[in-house]
């Protein structure tokens, strides 16, 4: 079984959604396992020795990425889990792992495309290779249209926008579909490496 896991931030529940809808697409590919876990699971190292959840990182084939855009970078919770991981960075343990990005904010860009760029290079450190959102925009995107996918012409991962509203309202459909359609793609990407 090819494992998928997803390590998001989320404050207000947003960026939950988004998470749990890469989940969703993930799950969609025979085959394929999905994990899901809030950075707020991952306790640091004691005497160099990790605990549980971060076991169920080691054995997974893919590891993905969420947390809102504040103040242009990823969240500082996000940042939290990405310095805990550095004793797993000393040991190249996460090495040519699949790796791959979403973030959610209130503005239309709001620097979120500089969140992935944290994540990217995180990503690189950890020795992984970066999945791009592999979504060509489309005509209807162009016209703004919320129930596109990729309506905001990411390329790097899964951009997902919330307004000021609870988050059963938003983000809106064709933002949670980018990111099930970016799941899927992880996903199917990870089959293909663990069959090589």
């Amino acid at each position: 079984m090819t494992l998928v896991a997803i390590v998001y931030h989320s404050a207000f529940g947003h960026t939950k959604r988004q998470a749990e809808a890469v989940a969703q697409g993930a799950a969609s590919v025979q085959g394929v396992e999905v994990a899901l876990f809030s950075v707020d699971q991952f306790e640091p190292a004691v005497d160099g020795a990790y605990g549980p959840p971060w076991d169920v990182l080691e054995r997974a084939d893919a590891i993905v990425l969420g947390c809102p855009t504040y103040m242009g970078s990823v969240s500082s919770a996000m940042k939290l889990f990405m310095e805990r991981s550095s004793g797993l960075w000393f040991q190249q343990r996460w090495k040519d792992k699949l790796a791959g990005g979403f973030t959610n904010g209130g503005a239309l860009a709001g620097d979120k495309l500089n969140t992935l760029v944290d994540m990217v290079l995180f990503a690189a450190q950890q020795g992984m290779i970066w999945v791009n959102l592999g979504i060509p925009i489309s005509e209807s995107t162009m016209d703004g249209d919320p129930n596109g996918l990729n309506r905001m012409g990411a390329w790097l991962g899964a951009f997902a926008k919330s307004d000021d509203a609870p988050p059963d309202k938003t983000p809106p459909p064709g933002d949670l579909a980018t990111a099930r359609a970016y799941g899927e793609r992880i996903a199917r990407l990870s089959v293909r490496m663990a069959s090589t």
